[in-house]
């Protein structure tokens, strides 16, 4: 959601199909071209972000493309601190990621991970990225509540 998220407008909750009782945001012509990106709170009260490897996902070689995995990790960032941002309008201002292995077409990819840091106008997050339990990228990244443009 980088370039920023209207976070004030809330996540829209999907009510049918395989991804019924997901969550996502709508508005963010990126993401929903690259997506779309779906996000769920577990009863444990982790944050969990998903969605299903298509061929568009895919490099020459077969494998997930390092962009696609950054571009989830970025959605990835704004449900993990959803929370925090309730209200807020906010853009990416870090997004850093190690790239540990593949994911490929049909592959479920889910994110978890944590607020390490909510204040007033940044938040600190940091998760894993992965399929089929094997980690496939760590990121972190900083999210800043910022003025509203007209």
């Amino acid at each position: 959601m980088d370039g920023g998220n209207e976070v004030s407008n809330g996540p829209r909750p999907v009510s049918e199909g395989q991804w019924a009782g997901w969550r996502t945001w709508d508005g963010d012509p990126f993401e929903t071209q690259s997506g779309p990106y779906y996000f769920r709170v577990e009863d444990d009260g982790t944050t969990r972000c998903a969605f299903r490897a298509e061929r568009k996902h895919m490099n020459g070689g077969g494998f997930m493309h390092g962009g696609c995995m950054l571009t989830f990790a970025d959605f990835a960032l704004f449900a993990l601190a959803h929370e925090h941002l309730e209200g807020s309008h906010a853009v990416t201002v870090s997004l850093n990621g190690e790239f540990i292995g593949p994911a490929h077409e049909g592959d479920l990819i889910e994110a978890t991970g944590e607020v390490v840091k909510a204040g007033k106008s940044m938040v600190f997050i940091r998760g894993l990225v992965s399929t089929g339990g094997a980690p496939m990228l760590s990121f972190s990244g900083v999210i800043k509540r910022v003025a509203r443009r007209l």
